[in-house]
């Protein structure tokens, strides 16, 4: 098992640009991943948001890119469900990148086609995309991707959930299909199995962990309360522990409201969700991130490509519908071996929705009882 970034087979600078960012012990998933990655092999991961997956795939382009200096095109194309992670992954790549000629566009839904046509324009080598926006430019003949040889398919469990599938399957037809395909997903059911089976050949298989798990360093706690004393609790708990908040709602409306009145309650609170524009969404993860404020309150899909170190505590204010999307949301909490809190609150009418999580994940949250009269736990 590789234990040091140095013993990977890599090009000398893209060993310095690792060096220079302190990367020294690879993840699991990255030492899993980045040798057949780098043999040119297609690669089929299974692993949760935080486990490093996103250097996992970006080391080989790099790598890749250093050895081919001269040639002119797109190499690489990621695909991503939202904005805010492709713009992650775009950010990742240009801190390892060993050279500024090795340029990336950014083609994603909600920001200005002008900066993201230009890019592809001046040739970039990697591409780094949302489906819907870069399959608008394929109609509309703006992008060429016949000579891309590396195809990143990340978080692909929910392209499929935000019905990104045929999208993909078009974007896919217009690749060659003489390529490397790289498949990073939570799980492995259904429908990805067979995006699998569609994609990629003969693929070397990477596992890390339970992939319908919540990490163990995360202390999982529930409370049974009644939904008007929701906000209560939840500003109880924001009393009574310190650090930084994720709180999950179900709905855009939930998460205005729940900021709103945090806010009046003196409490600094921003939100992200699916109305919010790309401008509102970067500030709030902006003022969120640098702590200017200590609550961001965020629904599923606007989340999903959050990427925040050091949250003490997740909040699910609603209930998950699916187990997938409870640990998801654990999982930016407790992340890199810290310790972290997972705080769940069950109405009557969720309560059946809470013994399902239970039931499928085979864990047991610590069970709170919130009196009606009282807005402490019991």
């Amino acid at each position: 098992m590789i234990t040091l970034f140095t013993e990977f087979q890599l090009s000398a600078a893209l060993q310095a640009r690792l060096d220079a960012n302190k990367f020294k012990t690879p993840t699991p998933v990255q030492a899993g991943a980045i040798p057949p990655a780098l043999e040119s092999s297609d690669v089929l991961a299974t692993a949760q948001t935080g486990t490093g997956k996103t250097l996992s795939y970006l080391i080989p382009i790099v790598n890749r890119l250093e050895h081919e200096a001269d040639r002119k095109g797109a190499t690489a194309l990621v695909l991503l469900p939202t904005r805010e992670l492709a713009m992650q992954v775009e950010t990742a790549f240009k801190t390892i990148r060993t050279r500024t000629a090795q340029s990336s566009a950014l083609v994603v839904g909600g920001l200005s086609e002008g900066p993201q046509l230009d890019a592809l324009k001046r040739g970039a080598r990697v591409i780094v995309a949302t489906p819907g926006r870069l399959e608008d430019f394929l109609k509309r003949k703006l992008v060429r991707l016949d000579q891309i040889e590396v195809l990143v398919l990340d978080e692909v469990d929910r392209m499929l959930d935000m019905g990104f599938q045929p999208a993909i399957a078009r974007i896919a037809a217009a690749l060659p299909t003489e390529r490397q395909t790289l498949c990073y997903s939570a799980t492995l059911e259904g429908a990805i199995r067979e995006v699998a089976r569609k994609y990629l050949k003969n693929p070397v298989r990477v596992e890390i962990g339970s992939v319908l798990k919540p990490a163990e360093n995360v202390e999982l706690r529930a409370f049974e309360v009644e939904r008007e004393q929701k906000q209560e609790l939840l500003e109880h708990l924001l009393d009574a522990e310190d650090g930084s908040f994720i709180v999950f709602v179900r709905t855009k409306h939930g998460a205005d409201r729940v900021a709103r009145r945090l806010e009046r309650a003196g409490v600094p609170a921003t939100r992200i969700h699916g109305d919010r524009t790309q401008a509102q969404r970067n500030l709030a993860l902006r003022s969120f991130s640098e702590g200017r404020c200590r609550v961001l309150v965020a629904t599923d899909v606007a989340a999903r490509g959050i990427d925040v170190k050091h949250v003490a505590h997740v909040v699910n204010f609603d209930i998950p519908k699916e187990p997938e999307d409870f640990v998801h949301r654990v999982g930016r909490t407790g992340r890199a071996s810290a310790k972290g809190v997972a705080s769940t609150f069950a109405a009557a009418a969720e309560r059946s929705d809470l013994k399902k999580i239970e039931r499928t994940l085979a864990v047991r949250m610590k069970h709170y009882r919130v009196r009606p009269t009282e807005g402490a736990a019991a």
